[in-house]
C-alpha cells in the first residue's frame, strides 16, 4: 500500500493560508471582503527596482549561479547588514534563497538531527515547530506572555534548556504580537547561548518594519556572530513577496553544508532576481522608510479604532504591521469571532491559535492595506459587535452575511 512519508504527518499547516483561500471562495461567490490575513504589504517594489529586473533580463542575465548566490548581491547583503545592524559579515556567509521559508529551513537542516530539542516561542511563526517535527527534533515552547509585554520570561528558558537543547529561535519584531525584544531579554539569550552552547536562529525578516527606535540584532554582541544564524528577506521590508527572495548568513562552519543543500534542492535561485534586488537594497528612493511611515500612521489609527469595539484589546506593536488584539473580552472564542467577521462582515482575520495555543484568546489584522479600507473594515466589525453581545456567535454564524 503506497503511503506519504511520516514527515508529513507531523506537520502543521498556515493559519493565514487557510483564511485567504476561504476569503477567495466568499470573493467568488460575490461577497466584499476585506483582507486583513495575509502579511502581505500593500506596496509594489520601487520602480527602480522594477527598472533592474527588466535590465537584467535584457542582458540575459537568466542563468544557473552559483549555490550560495550571485557573488555582488552577496555582497551587497552583507554590506546592507554591516551598515543597517552594525554587524561585521562577509559576503562569503551569505546564502540567497527562494523565500525565507526556504532559508529557514536551510539552517534547520543543516543542525537538526533526531532527538535534538529546539527552543520555539509562542505565539511565533507556525513553521518554526513544524520544520522541527519534520526534522526529527522536538520543538519545546516558551511563552510571550501579554502579561510581560509579550517578553520572553527568562527563568522560563533557564528551564526548559536540556542536555539535548541544541537550537534557540527568535523573531524580532515578532510575529504575531509586533514585540521587538528588549536589552534584557536579549542579554538573557546571549547568556544562554554561551553558556549552554546553543546555535540561536533570529529571524528578522521585520527588522526593517520598526517603529520609534533602532533594531539590534542579537548577532551583534560579543561572541554571538559565530553561533547566530540570520535569517531575513526582500517580502516585508522591500514589498517583493511575489519574488520569493530571502537568505541566510550562517557561521563558517554552517555554510558547505548549506550549500550542500541547495545543491540538493533549488540549485539557486533565478539569476535576474537576485540582480534586482541589488538595486532594492541600495532603495536610492528611499522606498523602505517611506513605506514604514505609512504603516506608522496605520498603526495609530487602526488600533485606535480596534480598541473601541467592545471586548477588543490591544496595545501599539513594536515593529511588523499586525494588531495583535485580545479578544477575550468579547464572551466568544477568536475562532467563533474570525468566523462570524468573515461569513457576516466579510473581514478577513487570523484567530490567535494559529501561532500556538497561547495565542487562542488573540486575534490578528495585518494593517498592510490602505487607511480606507482599515477604517472600513473597522466600521463593519464595530457594526457587527452590536449584535454578538445579544445574540451568540453560533447564532450569528447561523447567518450567512
Amino acid at each position: 500500500m503506497r503511503s506519504v512519508a511520516s514527515r508529513v504527518g507531523v506537520m502543521n499547516g498556515e493559519g493565514a493560508l487557510a483564511v485567504f483561500a476561504r476569503a477567495r471562495e466568499l470573493e467568488r461567490e460575490g461577497h466584499s471582503i476585506i483582507h486583513l490575513e495575509l502579511g502581505e504589504p500593500d506596496f509594489h517594489p520601487a520602480p527602480e527596482v522594477q527598472h533592474a529586473l527588466r535590465t537584467a533580463l535584457a542582458e540575459g542575465r537568466d542563468r544557473y549561479t552559483a549555490a550560495g548566490g550571485v557573488p555582488a548581491l552577496q555582497q551587497a547583503i552583507a554590506d546592507y547588514l554591516n551598515q543597517t545592524r552594525d554587524l561585521d559579515i562577509d559576503a562569503g556567509n551569505v546564502v540567497v534563497a527562494p523565500g525565507c521559508k526556504p532559508a529557514l529551513g536551510l539552517v534547520m537542516q543543516a543542525i537538526i538531527e533526531n532527538g535534538d530539542e529546539v527552543l520555539c516561542p509562542q505565539p511565533s511563526f507556525p513553521i518554526y515547530p513544524s520544520l522541527t517535527r519534520a526534522l526529527g527534533g522536538t520543538p519545546v515552547m516558551f511563552g510571550l506572555r501579554e502579561t510581560n509585554g509579550f517578553q520572553p520570561d527568562p527563568d522560563e528558558i533557564a528551564c526548559k534548556i536540556s542536555r539535548r537543547t541544541k537550537l534557540l529561535i527568535v523573531n524580532s519584531p515578532n510575529n504575531p504580537t509586533g514585540t521587538v525584544l528588549n536589552e534584557d531579554a536579549r542579554r538573557a539569550i546571549v547568556d544562554f547561548a554561551l553558556q549552554h552552547d546553543l546555535l540561536v536562529i533570529s529571524d528578522e525578516i521585520y527588522a526593517r518594519v520598526i517603529y520609534g527606535q533602532s533594531y539590534v540584532s542579537l548577532a551583534s554582541y560579543p561572541g554571538m556572530l559565530e553561533r547566530t544564524a540570520i535569517v531575513d528577506g526582500f517580502s516585508k521590508s522591500f514589498a517583493m513577496t511575489g519574488w520569493r527572495l530571502g537568505y541566510a548568513v550562517a557561521p563558517d562552519w554552517m555554510v558547505p553544508a548549506m550549500h550542500m543543500l541547495v545543491v540538493n534542492s533549488f540549485t539557486c535561485v533565478a539569476e535576474f532576481v537576485q540582480y534586482a534586488a541589488i538595486e532594492a537594497l541600495r532603495d536610492r528612493s528611499g522606498a523602505c522608510p517611506r513605506m514604514v511611515g505609512t504603516f506608522a500612521e496605520r498603526r495609530e489609527r487602526f488600533l485606535k479604532r480596534l480598541n473601541q469595539i467592545p471586548g477588543f484589546r490591544s496595545s501599539l506593536p513594536d515593529g511588523a504591521f499586525y494588531a495583535w488584539v485580545n479578544v477575550a473580552g468579547t464572551g466568544s472564542s477568536a475562532e467563533e469571532l474570525c468566523r462570524l467577521m468573515l461569513e457576516q462582515a466579510g473581514v478577513a482575520a487570523i484567530p490567535g491559535a494559529a501561532f500556538g495555543e497561547l495565542g487562542k484568546d488573540f486575534v490578528r489584522f495585518s494593517f498592510a492595506n490602505s487607511m480606507e479600507k482599515l477604517d472600513e473594515a473597522a466600521d463593519r466589525i464595530l457594526a457587527l459587535s452590536s449584535t454578538w453581545a445579544k445574540a451568540g456567535t453560533h447564532e450569528l454564524l447561523g447567518r450567512r452575511r
